[in-house]
């Protein structure tokens, strides 16, 4: 069975009419994707603002499940811990409560990080908006800023925005243990009163355990990660050497567990402060914080126990789904283009 188009037409005007008919195609579909493109900002917007430090911010429950080993509240405003008090009751610590300074809140990396892919992402939409759909007051500089070619990288750009973003939320594996604390743990000046750390110095060669403190973002959740630490070159007392041999005593089974780990938490340095202390120096100055390139002394640690504590953060879980239904629809709008583009979607 064959077609026939009749009248008949030459082959080299079907060429011009078909080449013709999918420009049309093109240009109608780049002109539909400026409806797509603007709801992908409002939605973008929406994302941002659940990140954006308003007051009084989030106050999420720190417990631990069947028990209350760790139980408190913390209080999230942007991308900062502003505020919390948590009570401990560790196996291998003394009871006691810590509470975050005010006045010196706890950064957390993966929200600041997550804050600039949305920033670049709305910069990103922007800057395509006004160069593909230019308008008397913002006239296009280029005019192949306005091709489909120009439009389907940006969306390539955007899409890898919105990836990362959402691999941040969903953060590292559960069953594999995440390195960063043993440099990304919260630095004793954070809390009140200041944490004790781990320390070389042979005139400290206490075995009392230390804390480290190290919160992360898992499935749009933030977990609050314990860690009593002992330095490696502590003396193990006779008393505890004949306990563990004779059975009356046992070191906790965790992955951890007689390992040992270089330890320094962050902004600070080999003490643990974030700025260099100076007893001469005027307090209306303000210290000049170490810089992160800085190469910061590791103390050798074991852990000797360790707590996770999960809480959910509702604001990111609505971030979450929010930022999952965008890259839906902008998967769907460069699918599209790129079929009648006739190239092959890249990841």
């Amino acid at each position: 069975m064959s077609v026939e188009i009749w009248p008949r037409i030459a082959p080299e005007e079907l060429k011009v009419a078909i080449r013709e008919s999918e420009e049309r195609e093109l240009g109608w579909l780049v002109q539909e994707l400026h409806e797509t493109l603007t709801n992908l900002k409002h939605g973008l917007e929406d994302c941002y603002a659940l990140l954006a430090p308003i007051d009084p911010g989030s106050t999420l429950v720190l417990s631990t499940p069947r028990n209350e080993i760790v139980k408190g509240t913390i209080t999230r405003v942007g991308t900062r811990i502003v505020k919390g008090t948590i009570h401990l009751r560790l196996r291998t610590l003394p009871q006691q409560t810590i509470s975050i300074n005010p006045d010196h809140p706890i950064h957390l990396g993966p929200l600041t990080t997550l804050h600039t892919l949305l920033t670049h992402s709305i910069d990103l939409l922007n800057l395509t908006l006004s160069y593909s759909y230019p308008t008397e007051s913002s006239p296009t500089l280029d005019k192949n800023t306005s091709s489909p070619q120009f439009l389907s990288a940006q969306l390539r750009l955007l899409s890898q925005s919105f990836t990362e973003s959402l691999a941040i939320l969903k953060g590292p594996p559960l069953l594999n243990s995440d390195p960063s604390w043993t440099s990304r743990s919260a630095a004793p000046s954070h809390f009140i009163p200041p944490l004790t750390i781990p320390s070389n110095s042979s005139h400290n060669q206490s075995s009392h355990p230390c804390l480290s403190f190290h919160l992360t973002i898992q499935d749009s959740s933030l977990v609050l990660w314990l860690r009593t630490l002992e330095p490696a070159h502590a003396p193990v007392h006779f008393s505890t050497k004949l306990a563990l041999a004779i059975g009356t005593a046992r070191r906790l089974e965790h992955d951890e567990a007689e390992r040992v780990f270089g330890y320094c938490c962050t902004g600070g340095d080999s003490t643990g402060l974030p700025h260099i202390h100076n007893s001469n120096h005027d307090p209306n100055i303000p210290l000049a914080p170490v810089l992160s390139g800085t190469r910061r002394k590791e103390v050798e640690v074991y852990v000797r126990e360790k707590v996770r504590v999960e809480s959910a953060d509702p604001s990111l879980m609505s971030l979450t789904a929010k930022l999952t239904a965008l890259t839906h629809t902008l998967s769907l709008a460069r699918r599209n283009l790129a079929a009648v583009m006739g190239e092959e979607m890249e990841d």
